[in-house]
């Protein structure tokens, strides 16, 4: 009884992506890919991505730690504060991040007429849009992971003397790995296809701020088979990468 709806699910999925394929202009698909805008808004996606996930688990790894294994009042709505960007409109997100981050935002005024920091429209603010909304995928991740840990090792390590930094490092950062590993693919995967965000808070301008998906819609309005050849570069790299990264998880499991 779950055969028919399995299959049909399975096509759901599938049939869109087989659409790229089947309706890419291959002849022309090399010429394509070589071209400057196309390579500089891959460069740009891959380096804007890879930095946002550096940055999500720079401050989501500890703020998973904080929410798995620290008892403190309002927990859950911090929890819940957490994961509101999975839910929100990414381009609600851009407009909150302007108004906390731009020229005349609560924190953005403050970076400028202090530090001279202007973030909105540059590419550093490409990578603030993208951890935004990928920085959750990676809390709910690691806070999974830890809370499935046994903790018995831990405490060992404790009764021997081990600091919190060093069983932290030594002991519960290898035993979760698995699960930072998972959540920072998911954080890639996501920042490298954020387009609302992005645009709303860091603008469409090339070099710049234009990543992939800035590059596919703007391609799709004039010119649909550029929209495609955009669209097969970033379904081929996060299947390759994705991929990748999964294969080293389980062998390293």
């Amino acid at each position: 009884m779950l055969v028919l709806p399995a299959v049909a699910g399975l096509v759901f999925l599938v049939l869109p992506l087989a659409g790229l394929l089947i309706r890419a202009p291959w002849p022309t698909l090399l010429e394509r890919l070589a071209e400057p805008h196309v390579l500089e808004a891959l460069r740009l996606s891959l380096v804007c991505a890879t930095v946002a996930t550096a940055f999500c688990l720079l401050l989501g790894v500890p703020l998973a730690w904080l929410l798995a294994r620290v008892e403190f009042p309002g927990r859950r709505l911090v929890r819940a504060l957490v994961t509101v960007p999975l839910v929100l409109p990414p381009v609600v997100g851009g407009v909150a991040l302007l108004l906390v981050l731009g020229r005349r935002g609560l924190v953005g005024q403050w970076l400028e007429s202090s530090f001279g920091v202007t973030l909105p429209f540059t590419t550093a603010g490409v990578i603030v849009a993208e951890a935004f909304v990928a920085m959750p995928f990676l809390v709910i991740s690691v806070e999974g992971a830890l809370r499935g840990a046994d903790q018995r090792f831990e405490e060992a390590a404790a009764t021997l003397g081990a600091s919190r930094w060093t069983v932290f490092r030594r002991v519960t950062l290898p035993m979760v790995m698995p699960g930072v590993v998972a959540g920072a693919v998911l954080c890639w995967a996501r920042a490298l296809g954020e387009f609302g965000a992005t645009i709303t808070f860091a603008g469409n301008f090339p070099g710049t701020t234009r990543t992939m998906p800035l590059a596919v819609y703007l391609a799709l309005e004039t010119e649909p088979e550029a929209a495609i050849v955009l669209s097969l570069v970033l379904l081929a790299v996060s299947v390759i990468i994705l991929a990748s990264l999964r294969d080293r998880w389980v062998s390293a499991a």
